[in-house]
């Protein structure tokens, strides 16, 4: 499969940007003042005068301003692309364009049929198992006898420095017999 060209890419994105509340006045007056200041042969003077007009609705003067761009070189649609970036990154990182699989082996996770997984990582799956580990020696680990089951309070007795300490005054109340005090 080819690289998408940032033209390619701008006519996949024209519908994502020209949605309601994507972009602010503010954000759009910056990339043309971006494209017009830092590279004039993007945009003209009277390019970007008619760009910024405030007399028309913000809708049509972005709409003007892709159709420009689509109409243009691959280098001016990437300089907007680079302006973008620079003035509405949390936009851009949302792009269709940049959200779109590059690879077949994407398509199955990209239409939903893969597996779900977790955005919790494996440490998080550790701790978690920790914890229910330690509940369970707290609640049936205690022996009736003290002389049966020696080892678990010295095992219990290193929890504390890996824990939190909420949960380290649980398990030192539990070695020292001592009542909880919240």
């Amino acid at each position: 499969m080819t690289e998408q060209t940032y033209c390619d890419r701008l006519v996949q994105d024209t519908p994502f940007l020209m949605g309601c509340g994507r972009l602010s006045e503010q954000q759009v007056d910056r990339i043309i003042l971006q494209l017009n200041r830092y590279y004039p042969q993007i945009l003209s003077n009277k390019d970007a005068e008619k760009f910024r007009n405030p007399k028309a609705s913000l809708r049509v003067r972005l709409c003007d301003l892709l159709g420009h761009l689509q109409r243009s070189s691959e280098r001016d649609c990437q300089e907007f692309y680079r302006a973008l970036y620079i003035h509405a990154q949390l936009l851009h990182s949302h792009l269709p364009s940049r959200l779109a699989p590059q690879n077949s082996d994407c398509t199955e996770l990209a239409s939903g049929t893969g597996r779900a997984h977790s955005d919790r990582g494996p440490v998080a799956f550790l701790a978690y198992l920790g914890l229910a580990i330690g509940l369970a020696l707290l609640a049936y680990g205690r022996p009736r006898d003290p002389r049966v089951l020696p080892g678990a309070r010295r095992v219990l007795g290193f929890s504390p420095i890996i824990l939190d300490r909420h949960v380290s005054r649980f398990l030192l109340a539990f070695l020292t017999d001592a009542p909880l005090r919240l």
